[in-house]
C-alpha cells in the first residue's frame, strides 16, 4: 500500500515539515503566555488560554520537534530505515491538523476539544506505529532501544491520560479521579516521554558533537533503572496520595539524573574535539539545569511543599531542561541535515559552503543569553508575584523564540 524507504536516509522534507510547524507553535505559545500574564502570576493555570498555550508548546513545538528529529535520527542511531515515508507524511498532516485544532478548541471552547483531541491522538498513534515498525526491524537492540522504546510507551500513556481528561471535562467521566489522571498525565509526558527520549539520543549526539571515543556505556542500564523506578514511584504516590512515596520517587529521579550527568561528563572527558561549540554547550547547560531542578524538586518534596511549588518547578522543567536541550541540539542538527541534503554530493564538483557557514554562530550566544535570562526572570517573578518582571521575562522569551525560529528558517535558504 505504501512505498518503503530506501537505505537509511530519510527524505529531508519529512523531518523539516515537523520542524517548520513546531517553530510557528513555539512563537504562538509564548505570545499567548505573554497575553495571560496576570493569571499565571496569580497561580491560575487551569484556564482555556493557558491550556492552549501549554499544549501548543508541549505538543505543537516540543513533540513535533521530537517526532521530526526521530524520523532523521532513528535510522542513524538504530541502523534501520524508516518503515514508510509516505505514511510519515500522512502522519504529519493528521498530527499537525489535530494539534492546531486541539489548541484552538481549548482556547475557544474546551468542552468541545474531544474530537480534535482524538485527531491528535490518531496522529500520535500513527507515529508510534511507524516507530514500532521501524524499531522492529532493528538487527540487534541496544541500550538506546530501551530508552527510546520506554519513551514511546510513556508518550502513549500520556496521550491516553490526556484524552481521559478531555472526556472528564466533557462528560464527567472519572471526575472523582481527575487530579490523579491530570498529575499522572504530567509525569508521563515530561519525565516519561521527553526525559527518557533526551537521555537516549544524548548517548548518540554527545559523542558525535564532542568527537568522543573509548567511553563505557555500562552505567546506562543503571541510569535507566533508577530513573524509571522514580517515575513508577511518583505515579504510585499520586495514586495513593503518599508523601513518603513521593519523596522516594523524587529522590530516585534526582539520583538517576545525577548519574546521567556524571556519565555524560565521563563521555565528554574522552573527547578529541578541544573546543565545544556554543549550541552544544547550551545543550550541556540544560543537563546541568536538569540536575539542579531534580535536586530542588526532591528537597521541596521532602519538606512537604511540592504542591505549593509544583507550577514553577514544572515550568523550569519544561523550559530549562527540556526546551534548552531541544534548542541546543536543534541548532546543531538542522544545519547538518540541510548541508548533507543539499551539498554533500557536490563536494569536489563545485565550491560549497562549510557546515559552520550554514548557521550563524554569532547569533548563538545572544540567543542563549536571551533564553536563559528570560527563564530565570520569570521564575523570580512567579516567586515574588511581580507583574513587570513577568512581562520582562516573557518578552525576552518571545523575542528569543522568534529569533531562533528565524535563524532555523534561514538555514534552508543557503
Amino acid at each position: 500500500m505504501f512505498s518503503q524507504s530506501k537505505g537509511n536516509e530519510t527524505n529531508i522534507k519529512l523531518p523539516f515539515s515537523f520542524i517548520a510547524f513546531s517553530m510557528f507553535a513555539m512563537v504562538l505559545s509564548q505570545l499567548l503566555l505573554l497575553l495571560n500574564g496576570e493569571q499565571l502570576i496569580s497561580g491560575t493555570y487551569r484556564i482555556p488560554a493557558i491550556w492552549s498555550a501549554a499544549h501548543l508548546f508541549i505538543l505543537g513545538w516540543a513533540l513535533m520537534v521530537a517526532m521530526g528529529a526521530m524520523y532523521q535520527l532513528v535510522p542513524v542511531a538504530f541502523l534501520t530505515p524508516i518503515w514508510n515515508e509516505k505514511f510519515g507524511f500522512a502522519q504529519f498532516s493528521v498530527t499537525a491538523v489535530g494539534i492546531a485544532a486541539f489548541a484552538a478548541t481549548l482556547y475557544i471552547s474546551p468542552q468541545d476539544a474531544l474530537i480534535p483531541g482524538i485527531l491528535t491522538l490518531t496522529g500520535i498513534l500513527m507515529f508510534l506505529f511507524q516507530m514500532f515498525m521501524t524499531l522492529k526491524s532493528q538487527a540487534k537492540p541496544n541500550i538506546l532501544t530501551l530508552f527510546v522504546g520506554s519513551a514511546l510507551i510513556s508518550l502513549l500513556a500520556a496521550v491516553i491520560l490526556g484524552i481521559m481528561l478531555v472526556l472528564s471535562i466533557r462528560t464527567g467521566f472519572a471526575s472523582n479521579h481527575y487530579q490523579v489522571i491530570f498529575k499522572s498525565h504530567l509525569v508521563m509526558g515530561t519525565a516519561g516521554w521527553f526525559t527518557l527520549l533526551i537521555f537516549g539520543f544524548s548517548y548518540k549526539m554527545v559523542p558525535m558533537f564532542s568527537l568522543s571515543h573509548g567511553y563505557s556505556m555500562k552505567p546506562a542500564p543503571f541510569i535507566f533503572t533508577i530513573y524509571f523506578s522514580g517515575i513508577i514511584a511518583l505515579l504510585l504516590s499520586i495514586i495513593f496520595n503518599s508523601h513518603l512515596i513521593q519523596s522516594t520517587g523524587t529522590f530516585l529521579l534526582f539520583a538517576g539524573f545525577l548519574l546521567f550527568t556524571w556519565h555524560i561528563k565521563k563521555i565528554i572527558d574522552k573527547r578529541v574535539k578541544k573546543n565545544l561549540d556554543r549550541p552544544f554547550m547550551f545543550a550541556l547547560l540544560a543537563i546541568g539545569c536538569g540536575a539542579a531542578i531534580h535536586l530542588l524538586t526532591f528537597v521541596i518534596s521532602a519538606a512537604g511543599l511540592l504542591p505549593k511549588f509544583a507550577g514553577p518547578l514544572l515550568f523550569l522543567y519544561l523550559i530549562a531542561w527540556i526546551a534548552f536541550s531541544i534548542i541546543g541540539y536543534l541548532y546543531k542538527i538542522v544545519p547538518f541535515l540541510w548541508w548533507t541534503y543539499k551539498y554533500s554530493k557536490e563536494i569536489g564538483k563545485q565550491k560549497v559552503p562549510s557546515l559552520k557557514e550554514m548557521m550563524d554562530e554569532r547569533m548563538a550566544l545572544p540567543l542563549f543569553i536571551l533564553f536563559t535570562a528570560g527563564v530565570f526572570i520569570l521564575v523570580f517573578s512567579f516567586t515574588a508575584k511581580w507583574m513587570y518582571l513577568f512581562y520582562l521575562g516573557q518578552v525576552l522569551l518571545l523575542i528569543a523564540a522568534t529569533l531562533f525560529s528565524m535563524t532555523i528558517a534561514k538555514v534552508i535558504r543557503k
